[in-house]
């Protein structure tokens, strides 16, 4: 059994990943926000996986065991809060919109983790307001747990351009397009063409980190053409791939 690493305070600080880094499980019994100035950010738990951009922030909640994983360079930017200071209000991983001034906030904040100053105390107040302010993202990958369906999301998974309809894959991992549509409601809390999307966009996503041209991002994850990917990516996230890279 892997060993999953307690570190009861969650660090308030900045860090760099190469591209390909990772940081094994873990869990803090305080809060924290995890936010890639560079490069995307995978965060992944038992309950599935999250992805992040430079315009994106992930809200961890105290206790949450956690791996992170870095595509692209990755300038990593943590702040820890209490468990007793949850202003977001959240009891699982969010990921969370980070506005021009909520970035900054952000790294001003982690550049002087051990400043007790009057100011900085003023400058945490206006992160958490901010953070309050800020739209959730619905962009979370979650991870089937019935055994049928995680046959499927897993040939999905290793070929995120497999355009195969539910019925054709449900041959091949014995079951019924309509039990699979309905396990993929019950288990996953989302039909079967927002799953494949989720997918097809997280890993997008990491190609774009890897400087992978747009084109060839949109034949890899199986959308029909340059453009119909583009269109897709800016509804996601509020800008083109193009404007998204590293």
């Amino acid at each position: 059994m892997t060993r999953i690493r307690h570190q009861p305070t969650a660090p308030t600080r900045a860090q760099w990943l190469a591209s390909g880094a990772a940081i094994d499980a873990h869990r803090h019994d305080d809060h924290q926000i995890v936010y890639a100035a560079r490069g995307v950010l995978a965060i992944t738990t038992g309950a599935g996986s999250w992805v992040a951009p430079a315009t994106r922030a992930i809200w961890v909640p105290a206790g949450t065991v956690h791996a992170h994983q870095a595509h692209g360079e990755l300038e990593l930017h943590f702040v820890g809060l209490p468990a007793t200071d949850n202003p977001l209000g959240l009891d699982g991983p969010t990921v969370l919109s980070v506005a021009p001034l909520l970035r900054e906030l952000i790294l001003a904040y982690t550049r002087a983790p051990h400043d007790d100053s009057p100011e900085r105390g003023r400058l945490r107040a206006v992160l958490l307001d901010q953070l309050r302010a800020s739209p959730q993202q619905p962009v979370h990958l979650p991870n089937p747990t019935t055994p049928r369906l995680r046959a499927l999301c897993d040939l999905l998974r290793a070929d995120p351009a497999d355009n195969r309809t539910l019925a054709v894959l449900g041959r091949q991992v014995g079951a019924s397009d309509r039990t699979l549509s309905r396990l993929f409601k019950a288990d996953l809390g989302m039909s079967f063409p927002q799953w494949r999307t989720q997918l097809r966009l997280h890993h997008a996503l990491v190609l774009l980190a890897e400087n992978t041209p747009v084109t060839a991002v949109a034949h890899q994850c199986g959308w029909s053409s340059a453009s119909a990917f583009i269109d897709v990516f800016r509804r996601a996230f509020g800008h083109t791939p193009g404007a998204h890279r590293p």
